[in-house]
């Protein structure tokens, strides 16, 4: 996704927040969406952040999901997710708020990797990264979201060579565009 690219690249998220206790900044999830509105709206694309509460193995945790997408092509999304555990017993907080900060933790992080944030001096981190960070890999389409591609190829709202720049695309996702 061209567009996610660039803003990925403009997103200026600045850490506003202060723990005067740890003595240290950092960003909230609100943080990062008051900083992004603008390049969605630059940029003509839409962007969700939803959660949900799962347990396995007996460990309860919020998993949160960024979705977002072009407006001209909506059936072409990016979802990120990020998980937190919920531990309801959380000295100094009730269940409500231990949920709730499980859920702000979760969304934080969808939206960082979705957003290429680096946290790397944030608290939760314990070693600043011994490598300079990489180009993200291409994505890969489900066999469902290829199909909509094609439509929108079809429909002349989307092209084989972007499909092609933007994606990974398996061998039989390939061929299928050879017979364009």
């Amino acid at each position: 996704m061209e567009k996610l690219v660039k803003i990925q690249s403009e997103l200026k998220a600045p850490k506003n927040q202060r723990n005067n206790f740890g003595k240290y900044n950092y960003r909230s999830c609100e943080d990062i969406l008051e900083a992004v509105k603008p390049l969605l709206l630059k940029y003509n694309c839409s962007l969700t952040v939803s959660d949900e509460v799962k347990e396995v193995g007996g460990i309860t945790f919020v998993e949160a999901s960024s979705r977002i997408w072009d407006n001209e092509l909506p059936e072409i999304e990016l979802v990120v997710t990020a998980q937190a555990g919920i531990d309801i017993n959380r000295k100094g907080m009730d269940v409500a708020q231990s949920f709730g900060s499980s859920s702000s933790y979760a969304r934080k992080y969808s939206l960082n990797g979705l957003f290429l944030i680096d946290d790397t001096k944030d608290p939760d981190t314990q070693e600043p990264p011994t490598t300079k960070p990489t180009l993200k890999p291409k994505d890969t389409l489900t066999k469902e979201r290829f199909e909509k591609a094609l439509e929108t190829i079809k429909a002349g709202r989307y092209t084989v060579e972007k499909l092609k720049a933007e994606y990974k695309l398996t061998d039989l996702q390939t061929k299928a565009l050879q017979l364009l």
